[in-house]
């Protein structure tokens, strides 16, 4: 099966013939795919990818340097290499500027083709493994601040990944504090846009008079105080995204222009007649219903259709419980680094505690409760009566909290149910415990604990605990 793939493009038959048979002779795994006409050669580009292309400059339709434009447009890293029989400086130079990666005149001996070949397709692997490369670096810091390993979290990258990948317009939807705006940041930065501007607006903060002016720009004299022309600020992210976060509170009349935009792909500064092509990547942030709004007609319907090509949703904490001794090892570090102190570290019991509360505010409620108990906790390790005494709303005494309280029949729960709940509380912080100090090595926690690995996994699915969550990890 060959490992690679060249196209050769000649109007001579014969040439093409003899080309292919001395290449498929002496390079192995290598695939030889020819052409005699440009429009041949783009249909079989559309068709399969190439590593790299010989191209004849003089041929009928259209010559080689404009098939070489429409090669590169279509795949930028293709190595092309320019072959023809009436040779010029002039010629070989706008060969080169044009993007071609090398130049040669026909005719030629077997050793100089082949050796241009092994060249071009040794260029070709590097620069392939450059582009891979980048890719994975451009990935690891876009999912750095996603920090989970539980089932949930890697299916909500995982779709992230795969819509960043496409240029439909995006809606992201949840919950404050689930991380929005770092997914919409995440989704530009994978998307083929990357290189171009992200440009993030705060829909609330731009007073109402101001965001049609702000967003699509105005001319000189289209309103009192517009004393010089401005481009606004679809015009500055064209080729790239604009974020247009809290978009449930945008006025309905600016919703009707940015409908306009959506559908047309122009728009039209104020006090201007004409209209402006513009190629920008919408990604939309709300923790409103627009359901809701477009039932009290405060959001037009045809509006959240046109935004909401893809949705995305941040998962809530409370879906990703078991990664919060991952979330609070990661945020706790940030804070000591933030800080500039030595490492402190959260106890099995106050992870327990963490990892039973609610947490209304999300992922950005628990980091502010992290850094809270770093700066205020005077030892160390923080544990979870250092969480009840620092925010004891937060965190009351639940031990055996009928204990404390006055007597009386009422105050005592059911000897079952008291068993049970305190049971589940030592079950939760022994288990974590023990993940803790064996860096999330189930076996090795099942030999500690005398409990068989099925029954330590059954018990931390019962839990919601997750082994990933303390194995080691780069910060």
């Amino acid at each position: 099966m060959p490992f690679e793939r060249l196209l050769i493009v000649d109007d001579e038959e014969d040439m093409l013939t003899g080309l292919q048979r001395t290449i498929e002779r002496n390079i192995a795994g290598l695939e030889v795919v020819t052409a005699t006409r440009a429009n041949e050669a783009l249909r079989l580009m559309a068709e399969q990818s190439f590593d790299l292309a010989l191209l004849d400059v003089m041929m009928p339709e259209m010559n080689g340097i404009a098939l070489l434009e429409k090669l590169r447009a279509r795949d930028p890293e293709l190595s092309v290499v320019m072959m023809t029989a009436f040779a010029s400086i002039d010629l070989a130079v706008d060969a080169i500027k044009k993007g071609a990666y090398d130049f040669i005149t026909k005719p030629f001996d077997k050793d100089t083709i082949l050796r241009v070949i092994h060249k071009g397709l040794e260029r070709n692997r590097l620069v392939r493994e450059n582009v891979t490369l980048k890719e994975q670096v451009c990935q690891k810091e876009a999912f750095a601040s996603f920090i989970g390993r539980s089932p949930a979290m890697s299916q909500f990258c995982e779709r992230l990944k795969t819509v960043a990948l496409s240029d439909y317009t995006v809606l992201i939807r949840g919950e404050s504090g689930t991380g929005k705006e770092l997914a919409a940041r995440a989704v530009h930065s994978l998307s083929k846009r990357r290189n171009r501007p992200l440009i993030m607006v705060n829909c609330p903060a731009i007073p109402e008079h101001l965001l049609e002016s702000e967003l699509f720009g105005h001319r000189r004299g289209a309103f009192t105080g517009a004393e010089r022309d401005y481009p606004g600020l679809f015009v500055e992210a064209d080729g790239g995204s604009l974020c247009l976060d809290e978009i449930g509170d945008i006025p309905v009349s600016v919703q009707t222009k940015l409908l306009r935009v959506l559908q047309e792909q122009e728009i039209k500064p104020l006090g201007d007649t004409r209209t402006r092509r513009i190629n920008v990547r919408i990604i939309a942030i709300t923790n409103q219903d627009l359901e809701k709004k477009i039932i009290d007609r405060s959001f037009r319907e045809d509006l959240f259709y046109r935004l909401n090509v893809v949705a995305l949703t941040p998962p809530r904490l409370m879906q990703i419980r078991g990664d919060i001794p991952l979330l609070v090892d990661h945020f706790c570090r940030q804070v000591c680094c933030e800080l500039g102190i030595g490492g402190k570290h959260f106890s099995a019991d106050a992870i327990t505690a963490l990892m039973g509360r609610a947490w209304p505010g999300n992922v950005r409620e628990l980091q502010n409760v992290v850094r809270q108990a770093v700066l205020f906790s005077a030892d160390s390790v923080i544990s979870a009566k250092d969480l009840q005494a620092l925010i004891p709303s937060e965190f009351p005494d639940e031990t055996a909290s009928w204990l404390s309280m006055p007597s009386g029949n009422e105050s005592v729960p059911a000897y079952k149910e008291a068993k049970e709940d305190l049971l589940q509380k030592f079950t939760s912080q022994y288990v974590v415990r023990l993940l803790q100090d064996t860096g999330g090595n189930v076996s090795r926690a099942a030999e500690i604990s005398g409990l068989t690995r099925a029954a330590l996994q059954k018990i931390m699915r019962r839990t919601a605990i997750q082994a990933n969550s303390f194995r080691h990890h780069d910060s």
